[in-house]
């Protein structure tokens, strides 16, 4: 497949030993990837750029070239470095990768979901890279236990990836189509998906730890997820017919739907299971001028809505510090977080001003850190919420277009 490359290296080698002079004009390809290491596990699909298709791939180093032109770093990879190699007729080109070792699950860790890079895993202590896990799709959520049993979901495939941090394992489960936000429940010994479309509905996947997979459909276009491990219920946002299902989790029934507010995206659920709280996620300068809000939901036999958010501009993302009862809400337009009371919805503080497009909130109660993934400028923000002040080298770079956070240990 390589013959115009070996051709092209030749004519260079034949040089030196006839001592003649070759003028080569030939086009320079490039390889799109990071500069941080591979982990081990990492399925990475090979974008050239600079030449046309079809060209051919050449590898020198550990791993291994998958069909249709994707590089694998098998588990077990030592760190070290590959050459990649790419060319045809019109060009050629070549990419250093650095490979490195599986992070230390005894130090924190936080897990991002890239949509253009796969998962990228920092150190929680001084916001560095550790690595790349790159999962051979596009990531949406990220989602780990207590156990270290973590899910990276893929929006555009049918497939989610599961990573062990203790030992390292990585593994691919089929079956889960467009897999947008993601639960890991020990109690349940199970993963919970929500998928946008399956057959022209939204549904929610449920994959076993022994590797079964069943889905349930929701209603239209289910995204967000809220799960209530002690009660063994999941609640899934269908935006486009303004429900939650409230399903079951032991059968994956949906018991009740609960007609909650327009484009139902995101969801929050109170400490003790009786409250939902459910993003709005309209424009107000859309077509239908809109503003987006939040409600509170009172869960029960029969749930209402016990309060609702003033118009937000765009929001989209939430989070809850059930400490101090304040609901953080990204407004994806405004580049701002709304600080909301929990109990009222009214706002309780001015919102803070963050990075572009802000997404899917991540609150740690370890650390009182809110983690904001903001998609339109490859980077994460981090607050003291506290003092609901920015902390110090906040914002920090982090993978292409990034969507969510995990935060190990939970």
């Amino acid at each position: 497949m390589l013959r115009a490359v070996a051709a092209t290296l030749a004519l260079f080698g034949a040089g030196a030993a006839t001592q003649r002079i070759v003028h080569l004009q030939i086009a320079t390809a490039s390889i799109a990837a990071r500069h941080w290491p591979y982990l081990p596990g990492s399925r990475m699909p090979l974008r050239v750029a600079g030449i046309p298709p079809p060209y051919g791939i050449a590898l020198l180093g550990p791993g291994r070239i998958l069909p249709p032109d994707t590089y694998e770093v098998p588990l077990g990879t030592a760190p070290g470095s590959a050459l990649l190699i790419a060319g045809n007729t019109t060009g050629l080109g070549a990419l250093r990768l650095s490979i490195g070792a599986p992070p230390d699950p005894k130090r924190p860790l936080l897990l991002v979901a890239s949509y253009d890079d796969g998962l990228i895993v920092h150190d929680a202590r001084d916001l560095s890279v550790e690595g790349i896990l790159s999962t051979g799709g596009a990531p949406s959520d990220v989602a780990v236990d207590r156990s270290g049993r973590a899910v990276v979901t893929d929006t555009q495939g049918d497939e989610t990836t599961e990573i062990a941090l203790r030992p390292w394992d990585v593994t691919h489960v089929a079956g889960v189509a467009t897999g947008d936000e993601a639960a890991v429940d020990s109690e349940a010994r199970a993963i919970f998906v929500t998928d946008r479309d399956v057959d022209g509905a939204g549904a929610l996947t449920r994959i076993g730890f022994d590797g079964s997979v069943t889905r349930v459909t929701t209603g239209d276009t289910a995204e967000g997820l809220a799960l209530d491990s002690r009660r063994q219920i999941v609640y899934v946002a269908n935006v486009n017919d303004g429900t939650v299902a409230v399903v079951d989790a032991r059968t994956m029934r949906v018991r009740q739907r609960i007609f909650a507010i327009e484009r139902v995206f995101s969801l929050a659920l109170s400490a003790d299971g009786s409250r939902l709280y459910a993003v709005s996620n309209e424009a107000a300068d859309s077509a239908l001028q809109r503003a987006g809000s939040v409600v509170a939901i009172a869960l029960g036999h029969r749930p209402r809505i016990v309060a609702r958010s003033a118009p937000l501009t765009f929001p989209i993302g939430i989070a809850l510090d059930a400490a101090t009862h304040r609901l953080f809400v990204s407004d994806e337009e405004r580049r701002e977080i709304d600080v909301l009371d929990a109990r009222t919805l009214r706002a309780a503080h001015a919102p803070l001003p963050t990075c572009a497009i802000p997404w899917k909130l991540t609150f740690d109660a370890s650390t009182e850190r809110l983690y904001v993934p903001c998609a339109g400028d490859d980077a994460i923000d981090a607050f003291d919420v506290r003092r609901l002040r920015r902390i110090p080298s906040a914002p920090f770079p982090t993978g292409g277009y990034p969507l969510a956070i995990a935060v190990w240990p939970r």
